[in-house]
């Protein structure tokens, strides 16, 4: 983003001057973040969970490295080897489960970033790009994770990649040849180990790449707002830095505080018990479920139990398995198409009574589908399931297209300015 007003680097240290005559990157950094960057005045702590979003995967980066040190890809293995780092490794414990939570933490802050952009309208042009570049980075994230849960090599990990890599198998014609390809045979075993252990070490780099980009995209239009009204005049920005640094670093410290109460103090809260049982082949649990972050899409899946047939002829067009699986995968693919299925002109949820209460009653069907993740397949749960997930498509398909058409708006300020003092853009510049 570039703004008339925002000030120039000039290094003053002839160090700085040769490096930076050299290799830019301190003029870089300094328009990426610091005083180069003017940002809205009026963001709130909502803004502040892209920067958490970042800090949850250099932890998972960073604890990943190391537990890759000590860590064994074997079936036969694996399981001891994860209790070797818990047991004998100098700090083992704190790095594991550092990296077990800091899942957790990562999918909590990107869930929470993700319905603010919901909210807020931060889908919308310009920033298009951000959006999907930020649905690449979910998807990334929800692949990242699968095979990670698959690495300890406890009884949910194996049954948890036999049944959900078993959906491959519902794709027609090609559905089989591509599970037996992403397994390496014909059930989870030391090819799987080893394609998801290579996997699961490669792809945060790519989400790392992908942040960059979904950054760099959001520096040419500039950071969205709680109004969603562009920016006009100098007075309407603040340099990022000292001031949203300062507020970021907050944040950071709130975020941190909650994640070392839990690493410490309940280090097992968001795992699975059955995880602590070596992988069995021969014995099934009793209830397989995902990580709790898949819960919702999870629902989906198993909300579809009847196939798609011809009346009185036993034809059947879609298998109840397929059908399931194509939902779970729209579910997400779907967002890719937000930007033009909510048409409204005005950008902030603030400004819209109509489908602010379409959005809330979206966080709670959402809330509705992740219970139902964790529950056994059978009623009332099944039912729940499926009129949740047909609510969920029908909010993005059907209710926001016509709210977007129908809704009478709030009237917005003229500028962020006059949102935040309450004066005209010109008597707050003078």
């Amino acid at each position: 983003m570039s703004f008339p007003w925002a000030n120039e680097y000039k290094p003053q240290h002839p160090v700085m001057q040769w490096v930076d005559e050299r290799l830019p990157l301190p003029r870089f950094v300094y328009n990426a973040i610091g005083g180069g960057y003017p940002v809205p005045r009026n963001l709130n702590y909502w803004w502040n969970f892209g920067v958490l979003s970042g800090v949850a995967l250099m932890i998972q980066i960073i604890t990943g490295i190391i537990l890759a040190m000590h860590y064994y890809a074997s079936i036969d293995g694996a399981f001891n080897s994860v209790e070797h780092i818990m047991r004998d490794v100098n700090g083992g414990w704190f790095i594991r489960y550092a990296h077990m939570n800091g899942a957790s933490f990562f999918f909590i802050v990107v869930y929470i970033h993700i319905f603010r952009g919901l909210f807020y309208g931060s889908y919308k042009a310009p920033r298009e790009m951000v959006w999907l570049l930020g649905v690449v980075i979910f998807l990334l994230m929800m692949a990242t994770g699968f095979m990670g849960y698959v690495l300890p090599w406890g009884q949910m990990s194996f049954w948890g990649a036999q049944v959900i890599t078993g959906f491959f198998s519902a794709i027609p014609v090609v559905g089989e040849p591509l599970r037996q390809w992403l397994l390496g045979g014909f059930a989870p075993d030391q090819a799987a180990l080893n394609r998801f252990f290579s996997l699961h070490y490669l792809l945060p780099f790519v989400i790392l790449g992908a942040i960059i980009l979904h950054v760099w995209a959001l520096h040419i239009p500039g950071s969205s707002n709680p109004t969603g009204v562009a920016v006009k005049a100098e007075s309407d920005t603040v340099p990022f830095h000292p001031y949203y640094t300062a507020k970021d670093g907050f944040g950071l410290g709130l975020f941190l505080i909650a994640f070392v109460l839990v690493t410490f103090f309940a280090p097992n809260m968001l795992g699975h018990p059955d995880n602590y049982i070596p992988a069995n082949p021969m014995s099934t649990p009793a209830h397989i479920v995902p990580e709790w972050y898949y819960w919702p899409f999870y629902a989906i899946l198993r909300a579809f139990t009847v196939d798609f047939a011809i009346p009185f002829t036993g034809i059947v067009i879609i298998p109840a398995k397929l059908m399931g699986v194509l939902a779970m995968f729209g579910s997400i693919l779907l967002l890719f198409f937000l930007p033009w299925l909510d048409t409204s002109p005005v950008r902030s949820g603030k400004y819209r009574p109509l489908f602010r209460k379409f959005f809330y009653v979206l966080v709670f069907n959402i809330g509705v589908l992740g219970f139902c993740g964790v529950m056994p397949a059978e009623e009332p749960y099944v039912m729940l399931s499926q009129l949740a997930a047909a609510y969920y498509f029908a909010h993005f398909l059907i209710i926001l297209p016509i709210v977007s058409r129908i809704e009478k708006t709030a009237p917005l300020p003229n500028s962020i300015t006059e949102a935040v003092t309450g004066k005209p853009l010109e008597t707050a510049a003078a």
